[in-house]
């Protein structure tokens, strides 16, 4: 299967570890970015101009802004757009494809620990699954509107999951703790409650930690006079209304 990546940016970039049992080929074009990705992945073929898109699986991931400015030529195999807000009927208008599939993966992807949400043309879903999993953990949507909703906690949400270790680290550090070592502790914990997440609900594992008049208790009464949770949920709901703008 050969692989159009038309730009090679943080998550263009980032997936590109992921896409090495691939032929793929890459349109970057700035020179400098081209320069660095052909040291890191020599096996790569680096283009500043698209090609023609007939044979390929093209995996567009430039700004949604630059979507309308986009001259291709031919028929792709299938086009994965990672263009957040960017609905199918738009895409369909600007880029000829045999499928049409929307994916919106995380920073993780650096990692291969992305969690990707994916939907589009069930005649593509295996391949596009298949595809994304190369770099995390993929989850098929049966709409768009639920791509949208996700988008806040797949897409987003690592911004918000750096702000809450930020502050963990920042309180550990106020009362004593050396920096260093209170990142190394929320790294830790991130991780492990990832693990801990896929076999546990999360209420469950709350209550399995917190004990009557304990210190969890304490921390967690804290939390909710903070109203981290509502703030939480009111961050899902602004993150989908400006997906939905976006889209417009």
């Amino acid at each position: 299967m050969k692989i159009l990546l038309i730009g090679a940016g943080n998550m263009g970039g980032a997936m590109l570890e992921g896409l090495a049992e691939y032929d793929v080929t890459v349109v970057e074009s700035r020179s400098s970015r081209r320069e660095e990705l052909a040291g890191r992945y020599p096996e790569i073929t680096l283009l500043d101009h698209i090609p023609s898109l007939d044979g390929y699986v093209v995996l567009l991931a430039i700004k949604p802004q630059s979507l309308s400015s986009l001259e291709t030529e031919g028929e792709a195999v299938a086009l994965i757009s990672i263009l957040a807000g960017t609905p199918l009927a738009k895409l369909r208008e600007h880029i000829a494809a045999k499928a049409y599939i929307r994916a919106m993966p995380n920073i993780a992807a650096l990692k291969r620990k992305s969690v990707t949400s994916v939907t589009g043309d069930e005649s593509f879903k295996a391949q596009a699954l298949k595809i994304l999993s190369s770099i995390g953990k993929a989850i098929w949507l049966s709409s768009e509107k639920e791509l949208d909703i996700a988008t806040g906690i797949g897409g987003s949400a690592p911004a918000w999951m750096a702000l809450v270790a930020e502050a963990l680290a920042d309180g550990a550090v106020n009362l004593g703790l050396p920096r260093g070592v209170s990142y190394e502790y929320v790294a830790a914990l991130m991780d492990g409650m990832g693990a801990l997440l896929e076999e546990e609900h999360p209420a469950l594992l709350k209550d399995k930690v917190m004990s009557p008049g304990g210190t969890t208790a304490a921390g967690y009464a804290a939390l909710e006079e903070g109203g981290v949770r509502d703030s939480f949920i009111k961050a899902m709901e602004a993150c989908y209304r400006r997906s939905l703008e976006l889209g417009k």
